[in-house]
């Protein structure tokens, strides 16, 4: 690959840590060096929250704010949020944020698998099994002809369309090859199992280490989605704690940066997340907000979506078994609807690290972007004949939600909720900005759920096995088209002529 911006290349490993960091792309979005999750701001905020009940008035002030205006709230409103006790007021925040997620996104659930790349790591994080260190893992990094077994699998037998790729830190995963992987993804093309029809992947999203400014606009050239970094912990000390100084991730200000270098690039869907469980919970829902709330003051577009994982098990650490800030599923089910309500817009994933009642419940609570059929063991979607098998040393955690595709996409049917596999978005150029107006207004949820139903018939036409599954997907078709005809009378003929094409076996037709 041509290097045309200037990314730099490094002998080893040691190399790599030592002189990775960019101090400069750091420091100019830390004016005067402070910085913008304010830690003492977050623990008044809490102590002041704390020393009163919650006002039922205020609360339902606050719930009326996010429904009608769908902006991030500031975080002494979510303080006020998690102080609610009562289960009728709680009941009240859960329908409100069931109805912004059904204002912004309509009844959708967008669908895809994460992809394991690499599980090398120069890292020496104490909860994961992916850190340098652990002689318990089986490494590996995956070839292009082995990435492209496992594309096969996944939009070929699964049926799969939107991937989360995921690659360790480490020179072997380099931008350069971050990027062929893109574009491996998108190159590769195969025959569904029932139509014939070709099938590939159409969007990659990325969940990696903080890049470069010049790095990110690579990756932006060859068609990233989503850049994902997960913060782990806002919380400085604990941060510190839990990731080793001499590392790369061992730089805060690095990591916390990291969506501001993305905006500069052009790299402008990101995604937020937090490891629930290392760290109080209520801290790190307002740190989340004020991250929030900072890219917005920069740039004018907040978070294209927020995830929800849970401290899991992993290879050769006990740091998942022994923190004391472990959250059941009660205090999980909160955290969503809090979120919801917090920062309206946003797209919501509640991953396979759930166990499938936890997932289940949670529908209702705000969530739009769930992932089955999943597997994360590096090459564990060609390796292994069922995609649910795991294997820990290959694995950076255990998944608890092994159902496949099929049952999950009846199962949400049957609530008359309609599966997306829709990846129009940052092809017609909504992203960023573009897409944050269309979501506050609840534009965007109508207008892609045209492109739900038609990648939803594609689905049903090349993957769906099972009669049962086909009955109430066409069924659920029937109901969305003439919810669409009464929606858009005029604009109708046109979705129904596209939606004709596609039952005739045309593919990848979108507005």
């Amino acid at each position: 690959m041509a290097n045309t911006y200037n990314i730099r290349r490094f002998r080893d490993a040691a190399d790599y840590t030592r002189n990775f960091i960019v101090q400069g792309e750091i420091d100019r979005y830390l004016p005067g060096g402070k910085h913008f999750i304010d830690e003492d701001l977050i623990n008044r905020t809490l102590a002041e929250a704390d020393a009163k009940e919650a006002d039922p008035v205020r609360v339902r002030e606050i719930i009326a704010k996010s429904e009608s205006t769908c902006e991030t709230l500031d975080i002494a409103d979510t303080a006020q949020l998690m102080r609610v006790t009562d289960k009728e007021l709680f009941e009240e925040m859960r329908a409100a944020a069931d109805r912004i997620k059904r204002k912004v996104y309509d009844n959708r659930i967008v669908m895809f698998a994460p992809l394991y790349m690499s599980n090398l790591c120069v890292n020496g994080c104490r909860y994961c099994g992916f850190r340098e260190g652990n002689e318990l893992q089986k490494r590996r990094v995956l070839t292009m002809d082995e990435l492209k077994e496992e594309v096969d699998v996944l939009a070929g037998r699964i049926g799969h369309k939107r991937l989360i790729a995921v690659y360790g830190e480490h020179p072997d995963t380099s931008t350069e090859y971050i990027a062929e992987t893109i574009r491996t993804c998108y190159g590769r093309q195969v025959k569904a199992p029932k139509s014939g029809a070709p099938v590939g992947i159409r969007r990659v999203n990325v969940n990696a280490a903080p890049l470069p400014v010049d790095d990110l606009r690579v990756l932006r050239e060859v068609g990233i989605g989503t850049f994902q970094v997960f913060q782990e912990t806002y919380n400085r000390k604990l941060y510190e704690s839990m990731h080793p100084a001499w590392s790369v991730k061992g730089n805060y200000d690095w990591r916390t940066t990291a969506f501001h270098r993305c905006m500069e690039a052009g790299v402008d869907d990101v995604g937020l997340g937090v490891l629930y469980g290392l760290c109080d919970w209520r801290f790190e829902v307002l740190a989340t907000i004020l991250h929030a709330r900072d890219l917005e003051r920069w740039f004018n577009i907040g978070p294209h979506t927020i995830s929800f994982p849970r401290l899991e098990p992993a290879s050769g650490t006990r740091v998942p078994e022994e923190s004391p800030w472990l959250i059941d599923d009660d205090t999980f089910a909160r955290i969503l609807v809090i979120m919801r309500l917090s920062v309206p817009y946003t797209g919501m994933i509640v991953t396979a690290r759930e166990k499938p009642e936890s997932r289940n419940r949670v529908l209702n609570h705000g969530m739009t972007q769930l992932d089955c059929s999943s597997n994360i063991a590096i090459k564990g979607y060609s390796d292994f004949a069922d995609e649910s098998q795991q294997e820990k040393s290959r694995q950076q955690f255990m998944l608890g939600d092994n159902r496949s595709i099929e049952t999950m996409v009846r199962y949400l049917a049957e609530r008359g909720t309609i599966t997306s596999f829709c990846t129009a978005g940052y092809r017609c150029g909504r992203t960023g900005g573009c897409i944050m107006d269309a979501l506050k207004t609840g534009r965007e949820g109508k207008f892609c759920k045209i492109n739900a139903v038609l990648t939803f018939r594609e689905w049903l036409d090349d993957f769906a096995k099972d009669p049962e599954t086909i009955r109430i997907g066409n069924e659920l078709i029937e109901k969305e088209l003439k919810g669409i005809e009464q929606w858009l009378p005029k604009f109708y003929p046109t979705v129904k002529k596209q939606y004709d094409a596609t039952c005739a076996g045309s593919r990848d037709l979108f507005f």
